[in-house]
């Protein structure tokens, strides 16, 4: 999360961090707003209910529950070096590809966006 809070607010963007813990002070120095939950890894399906597409870069055991819950719940899973694969990941070479596909995977098929997707065969 320290990661993408740090590129958002580089890009000038307000920061959102949905936490584990129960306390605000548990965010990272880049959250501008931070939601303290108390829910330990409960909090990934707030983080996914709180999302209109999911980037999920490399990853743990977190990250895929929050990759599950998205495809389970229709929420578009744009993959960045994941190594989790399933047909309804959109793939993306780099950060800039995965934040262009998310705004795709939001705007729907109509929006000029070619999701590449993995195949599971």
């Amino acid at each position: 999360m320290e990661g993408a809070c740090k590129g958002a607010k580089a890009a000038g963007g307000t920061t959102v961090g949905i936490l584990p813990g129960a306390t605000p002070e548990q965010a990272n120095a880049y959250v501008d707003i931070p939601i303290a939950t108390g829910l330990s890894l409960a909090r990934n399906l707030l983080v996914v209910r709180s999302s209109q597409a999911l980037i999920a870069i490399e990853g743990g055991y977190g990250t895929l529950s929050e990759i599950a819950f998205s495809l389970q719940l229709g929420v578009p899973v744009i993959g960045l070096r994941t190594t989790y694969t399933d047909r309804h990941i959109i793939e993306a070479n780099d950060a800039e590809d995965a934040v262009g596909q998310a705004f795709a995977s939001i705007a729907g098929p109509h929006a000029g966006g070619s999701a590449r997707r993995r195949s599971t065969a």
